[in-house]
């Protein structure tokens, strides 16, 4: 079987119409029709039912179908992997991340490298904790960018930073003049968190252990966009990272710093064991290493702008 074929049966799959998929396929429509009937053949059984208005997927064909995607899917990663070989630069990567690093770890780490490797291309996934290493077990990503450390052994981590947390609170609230806070004044505040699953919510459930209280949950949230802006509006306060902006449009929101040492997140890269497999993502994992401050001082003071560890200047890779 050709992987011509496959193209073919694909694209007459997403069109259902013999005309539309001739089209698309710059072929005419008796070789398209030729070419369907020799795969039937081939497979022994049809794998569309005939119209009058054209044609649509039995249970044949969407059976073949799914494994035709997944077919051309391997061949074009195997072909991007050989181009990679003959030139790493210009190789794909895809990275997932935590949503709160979109803002300023992910296109940082992308515009230095840019310099260095212009024909790499990235995709890109936003997710939570959780789901970004999950995504890195399944190779749905090369490399996935989270907070805090994952506590399974199955995958490898690779210390980036450390970034101070602070305690988000409404205009007008009893601790917004404060210069600190310590997480034991939060035992009787009601709190907007992350659900379950986001590194945020687990971090935030473990401060409020070690200072001896459950967090009194007001609302579980999925956004930290959204989250900020229900702390806003006066539903509660939040653990956020000093990274997050309070000047978010139309949010009034305050940010308070705490006192307490251990009010920080590291952050960092998570890879399968061994590493990524292509070679443009170890070059970019080795860049990214290159610039990384895992030993940094937590809670470091406000004025200092965003709170979280600079990366260092750009190396060569």
């Amino acid at each position: 079987m050709l992987l011509r074929e496959l193209e073919w049966f694909t694209t007459l799959a997403e069109t259902q119409h013999m005309t539309e998929a001739s089209l698309r396929l710059s072929i005419s429509q008796p070789t398209l029709s030729r070419a369907l009937a020799r795969l039937e053949r081939k497979l022994g059984v049809q794998l569309f039912d005939r119209h009058h208005s054209g044609l649509r997927l039995n249970k044949y064909g969407e059976i073949f179908h799914a494994h035709a995607v997944r077919a051309m899917s391997e061949v074009d990663r195997g072909e991007e992997r050989i181009a990679t070989l003959v030139d790493p630069q210009r190789g794909s990567v895809s990275l997932g991340f935590i949503h709160s690093f979109g803002g300023w770890l992910v296109p940082d780490l992308l515009n230095g490298y840019r310099k260095l490797a212009p024909r790499t291309s990235f995709e890109l996934h936003g997710a939570a904790c959780d789901a970004v290493v999950d995504e890195v077990r399944d190779g749905t990503v090369d490399i996935g960018f989270v907070a805090p450390q994952p506590g399974a052994d199955d995958v490898q981590w690779t210390p980036l930073g450390r970034e101070r947390l602070c305690l988000s609170v409404p205009p007008g609230h009893a601790l917004e003049g404060r210069d600190q806070v310590a997480i034991a004044e939060l035992a009787a505040e009601p709190m907007v968190v992350l659900k379950t699953g986001f590194g945020l919510r687990q971090i935030t459930d473990s401060l409020c252990g070690q200072a001896g209280f459950r967090a009194c949950i007001a609302i579980e949230v999925t956004e930290l966009s959204t989250l900020h802006a229900l702390v806003a509006a006066g539903m509660g306060v939040a653990v956020v990272p000093a990274s997050w902006p309070e000047g978010m449009p139309g949010s009034t929101a305050i940010t308070v710093p705490f006192s307490d040492p251990t009010a920080f997140r590291d952050y960092g890269a998570v890879t399968r064991r061994g590493g990524p497999g292509s070679r443009a993502a170890q070059r970019f994992l080795g860049y990214v290493a290159g610039r990384a401050h895992p030993a940094a001082t937590p809670c470091r003071a406000a004025e200092e702008g965003t709170g979280a560890v600079a990366l260092a200047p750009a190396i060569s890779v």
